[in-house]
């Protein structure tokens, strides 16, 4: 029989907290920061194209000194939401599933605080100085009357992301949670073994520095031996090889269904460096 387990970076999944907290605290200074970004760059350039767009081409002529400082607080606001989203990165974990969770809650800090940011700017756009025609009196085209309703398009666009955002993030830690809870089930009632890897192959992936492998393990159950093909993320100087010796830990009921961990005994394991180390030269 033949089963899968995703097994994250050493130590990963037993120190990790569900990353709620984190991202909460990381998540309201991030969106406030989109927020000022969203609203200093829709008055700062935004709304200054929109003019030139529609009839106005000196919209940042002599008189534009308020749109270029915004422009410059702009740019401050925009360099601190990024710093902040990239922090959120981290936010939900040093691991894959972890870092996609705070993928989603970074992507849903941003896409929330321009929806929030841009709507506080709706009425401050600056009129154009006729609807419906160009000075002197060419009309306007189709993307002339789209350009004209930007103030309310370019919310609208981010808020329906947002949702979006909320709905992904949502199931992303309803998955997270269901994983941290079969992980920390097997931990508790699982059988630990000793198995042999009879089969590894490395997958081409670094994660955080470490290698990843798929890994082909035997180890004995109550009812006899199993096989399983399991991912298995660990340090270059614990990296499986054929014949070394890992920990398995299985469900009883459910023998399929494991964890891998290096075996610190094992003197064999890292001794397949040359399988994904890559060339000197």
């Amino acid at each position: 029989m033949f089963g899968t387990f995703e097994f994250g970076l050493p130590e990963d999944s037993r120190q990790a907290s569900r990353p709620g907290l984190r991202l909460w605290l990381l998540g309201v200074p991030t969106t406030l920061a989109w927020a000022a970004a969203g609203w200093s760059g829709a008055l700062g350039l935004l709304d200054g194209f929109r003019l030139m767009s529609l009839n106005r081409i000196d919209a940042w002529g002599p008189d534009a000194g308020p749109a270029v400082s915004l422009v410059l607080f702009f740019s401050v606001s925009i360099t601190v939401a990024s710093s902040l989203g990239f922090a959120m990165l981290w936010g939900g974990g040093m691991s894959l599933r972890g870092m996609g969770v705070g993928f989603r809650a970074s992507s849903l800090a941003a896409s929330l605080g321009v929806t929030l940011g841009t709507g506080v700017a709706i009425p401050s756009w600056t009129p154009p100085e006729a609807v419906g025609k160009r000075l002197p009196s060419e009309p306007w085209t189709d993307v002339d009357w789209i350009v004209y309703y930007e103030p309310y398009l370019v919310p609208a666009v981010a808020g329906v992301t947002a949702l979006v955002m909320i709905m992904v993030l949502g199931r992303a830690f309803v998955t997270k949670a269901e994983a941290d809870d079969r992980a920390q089930a097997l931990a508790q009632t699982g059988v630990q073994v000793i198995g042999q890897v009879i089969g590894v192959e490395f997958t081409n992936v670094w994660v955080m520095g470490n290698p990843r492998f798929t890994v082909q393990v035997r180890f004995p159950t109550e009812s006899g031996e199993r096989t399983v093909i399991a991912t298995m993320i660990t340090s270059p100087l614990q990296a499986p090889a054929r014949g070394s010796t890992v920990k398995v830990t299985y469900d009883p009921l459910a023998p399929d269904t494991v964890r891998i961990d290096p075996d610190p005994a094992d003197r064999a394991a890292g001794g397949n460096l040359g399988a994904f180390l890559p060339p000197p030269f």
